[in-house]
């Protein structure tokens, strides 16, 4: 009985502070400071996308690797100091996680015509729904507002980040964490309809799950050599269908055991995702609706607001 009852407490806190963020966030909270900043922000994201779609996939990884270690606070973006390690280097991001300087140079554009005004956490958190929508996803209105953490830190994101290596009840339990719920879950996971994973992360999901289409197993065996060490930098697509298309694929993949990664499979594995992968996979209106509302909850996990933290004026350090 105590632990249900600390349970419940804990899922009040957090929907008491995520209420709280929500009040204080605001989609006009630059509109005086700095009117051009989604423009700024939109058109750079644009470029970027078009000379290369798979970062959009990676900016929006950026974004949920950062804001699942201490909140939305562009924590991830620090660099290590000799006083502080950072995340860039832990189990999850190291020669994994990319787009810092997408980040750098939008950062530029931005100072330039707003100085000292706008938070890296905000620019992380837009670049993020404008590489999304311009992939062919949904689009959403950002709250804005969050100020930049003036420390990062590697323990953390080891202990918050899931692997790929997660089962169901981890990654419930992880997202639980954090104020978001099986549909969250489900929704932000589609977000795999994009990018690409490396051979290190989806080797023990070819070669030791029995909830794998032989087929694709093999081809991927092609990619990603069994012996550990050998390829672990090799890329395949996440969606085996489009890639570079923000849509319900992924889904369609899971359904048929093409999930690539041990923790995407999970999610069709006889459990309790299963309905709403089977309603997403033949219902893009449906997960278009439930992502963008994940992201916005996403998008408000723990961000620093009114004084506390700083406003960058370079992503990579503190002031």
């Amino acid at each position: 009985m105590a632990s249900v009852t600390n349970g419940f407490l804990a899922a009040t806190i957090l929907s008491l502070l995520a209420s709280a963020a929500y009040a204080q966030l605001s989609p006009a909270f630059y509109a005086r400071t700095c009117p051009n900043l989604q423009t700024i922000v939109g058109s750079a994201m644009a470029q970027v996308v078009r000379q290369e779609p798979r970062m959009g996939a990676s900016i929006i990884r950026l974004f949920f690797h950062d804001c699942f270690v201490n909140g939305c606070d562009a924590s991830v973006l620090l660099d290590d100091t000799p006083t502080m390690i950072g995340e860039k280097n832990a189990a999850g991001n190291a020669n994994s996680l990319r787009g810092y300087q997408v980040i750098d140079a939008i950062k530029s554009r931005v100072e330039a015509a707003c100085r000292s005004t706008v938070s890296c956490a905000d620019i992380l958190a837009l670049a993020s729904r404008d590489a999304v929508t311009l992939l062919g996803g949904p689009s959403w209105t950002v709250l804005l507002g969050r100020r930049d953490a003036r420390t990062a830190s590697m323990a953390a994101a080891n202990a918050n980040l899931p692997p790929a290596t997660d089962g169901i009840n981890n990654l419930i339990s992880r997202f639980s964490a954090k104020g978001l719920d099986l549909r969250d879950l489900t929704a932000l996971s589609g977000a795999h309809t994009v990018g690409a994973a490396r051979c290190i992360n989806f080797r023990p999901h070819i070669y030791g799950d029995s909830n794998v289409d032989p087929g694709f197993a093999m081809f991927r065996k092609r990619i990603c050599p069994a012996a550990a060490g050998v390829g672990d930098s090799n890329l395949t697509p996440l969606d085996s269908t489009s890639p570079n298309r923000f849509d319900v694929s992924y889904y369609r993949d899971l359904m048929a055991r093409r999930g690539l990664l041990h923790s995407d499979q999970e999610l069709f594995n006889n459990g309790p995702a299963d309905g709403l992968v089977r309603l997403y996979s033949s219902n893009g209106r449906a997960f278009n609706t439930d992502f963008a509302a994940a992201m916005v909850k996403m998008g408000n996990i723990s961000p620093l607001l009114g004084s506390a933290g700083e406003i960058r004026l370079n992503c990579r350090q503190a002031n």
